[in-house]
């Protein structure tokens, strides 16, 4: 989890204007700094003014993200605010190649250019202080999300626009509805149609060898999306391209440029759900290998959202392949597919929320204690909020918390490390974290070269050694995430992200050869 940590008067006042309403709410003198039930009144600048609130949803495929950056590109100043990175970096490339000059942040990146009105950003970045012409928030049912929904959330109350351009799922928009009706803000909803057909095929796939050029294979593990890509490959006539969550996202780029283009031999992609959102595909059949996924608690069906979402992938108007079919590997999968496909996506509850540092740092005056895993834990058992809002699962957090808390850091810098995206679950991501941590508690400063040694990397010689390379990236990047946030004890950004850059560029090389070794 990443966002944005900004200090200043505008927060300053968006945060005492809360505390204002929670005690007029609760017609007492009394504060309790546990009562979340008002977030519309954290964001001061966005509540002086009337917005305008166009809510663009629809199917994938429907056009309703490009109107709504067509608004953008024609305004004189505004943001984008996009789940993944890999559509900030996008939209920051379309903007720039129409001449209109634009930012990109993200939490590893700053790439600014002078005098640029425009900045697209990962939705974590938005900046609640700044005044906006326009501003567009993509995938809006995200706020939905149990873990990154509080993001979108944050970015809907508090970006202070005169027009606000909000696209996604039409499941969203009952909710979005309820939340905006105290702000004042007048809303107005526009549906749009998939501008190509999606066909849901009435057979399954029958073998691999009616795998045909444009073909996406969805699995939902890593392990699997290998075994189909070697299955595939050793019948000699095609080549697969992989996208998964863990791969980088240089490389998942480079694997759908390469995917993409017609003169390329890697005409087949075997990809996990990370193809959902965030790349620009050329695929003309989706066949999902199965309709069950592991969670992380527990294996189960996907749900109507995202076999709709997955599925919509296939076809791209204006592309080789406009039309898309869907089918499945397993018959009796079809009956679920076909169902999904036919039904509208239920209509979300509740947006997630997640109290701000300064909520925690007040809180934790009143505690006997200054570590931050209880502070959490006592203040997310205690919070109140209204049936439109849930907390966010703060099982990561939680996790962080419990392996620092005892170093001798302050609040402050034990808030940084805990919503810092790091991996826990990967071995090699959490031990980093753990070392820059620790350094950073001994002696306030975080060398690289302490935990790493540049010049060490290599081309992977197996899966084992991909999976490492691949866990190298992920403490790179943590290094990088950090050093804009403490900026004095982690001065080796550039040597961090120019070893990223050498990881993203030894698995690519992996990947091809791996396709080339099957013929």
């Amino acid at each position: 989890m990443a966002f944005s940590i900004r200090k200043n008067k505008d927060t300053l006042l968006g945060f005492w204007s809360n505390l204002r309403c929670l005690t007029s709410c609760c017609n007492s003198t009394k504060i309790d700094l546990t009562d979340l039930t008002c977030p519309h009144t954290w964001y001061p600048n966005a509540r002086r003014k009337k917005r305008n609130v166009f809510l663009h949803v629809g199917p994938t495929n429907s056009g309703k993200t490009y109107t709504a950056l067509k608004r953008l590109e024609t305004s004189s100043s505004g943001v984008y605010c996009g789940p993944l990175r890999l559509l900030a970096w996008e939209v920051a490339q379309r903007l720039n190649k129409a001449n209109v000059s634009c930012n990109l942040v993200t939490g590893q990146e700053r790439d600014e250019i002078d005098g640029a009105k425009h900045t697209s950003l990962t939705v974590e970045m938005a900046d609640v202080t700044s005044e906006y012409q326009c501003a567009v928030i993509d995938e809006i049912q995200m706020l939905g999300c149990k873990t990154r929904g509080f993001a979108f959330t944050r970015a809907l109350l508090g970006i202070s626009s005169d027009e606000l351009h909000v696209c996604g799922d039409p499941a969203a928009v009952p909710l979005i509805q309820r939340i905006l009706e105290v702000t004042g803000d007048v809303v107005k909803v526009q549906y749009y149609h998939r501008l190509s057909p999606l066909i849901p095929l009435n057979h399954s796939l029958r073998s691999s060898s009616d795998i045909k050029t444009g073909d996406c294979i969805v699995t939902f593990s890593r392990r699997e999306i290998y075994k189909l890509k070697k299955k595939i490959e050793r019948r000699g006539k095609h080549l697969c391209s992989v996208v998964y969550g863990s791969l980088p996202p240089e490389t998942r780029t480079k694997q759908a440029t390469m995917f993409n283009d017609e003169s390329s031999e890697f005409d087949v992609l075997v990809a996990s759900d990370a193809i959902g959102m965030g790349l620009n595909l050329n695929i003309s059949r989706i066949i999902f290998s199965t309709l069950k996924k592991f969670d992380g608690v527990s294996t189960r069906e996907l749900t109507v959202p995202e076999i709709k979402q997955i599925a919509g992938r296939a076809g791209r108007y204006g592309s080789k392949f406009p039309d898309g079919e869907v089918t499945c590997l397993d018959p009796e999968d079809l009956p679920l597919l076909h169902s999904s496909l036919e039904s509208s996506s239920p209509d979300l509850v509740r947006a997630g929320l997640f109290p701000t540092f300064d909520f925690l740092s007040l809180y934790s005056r009143l505690q006997s204690t200054n570590k931050f895993y209880p502070i959490l834990e006592q203040f997310l058992d205690k919070a109140k909020l209204s049936p439109d809002y849930f907390i966010a699962d703060c099982e990561h957090i939680l996790k962080v918390a419990s392996v620092i808390d005892e170093l001798p850091l302050g609040l402050h810098e034990k808030y940084i490390f805990c919503i810092s995206p790091v991996d826990m679950d990967d071995d090699i991501s959490a031990q980093g974290l753990i070392q820059f941590a620790e350094n950073y508690a001994r002696k306030g400063l975080v060398r690289l070269k302490e935990i790493f040694t540049p010049g060490t990397l290599q081309i992977p010689n197996s899966q084992a050694a991909l999976k490492d390379l691949e866990s190298v990236h992920k403490v790179l990047d943590l290094y990088v995430w950090l050093s804009f946030r403490m900026e004095a004890a982690f001065p080796d950004r550039k040597l961090a992200s120019s070893q990223k850059a050498i990881c993203s560029l030894l698995i690519e090389n992996f990947l091809e050869r791996l396709g080339w070794q099957m013929r």
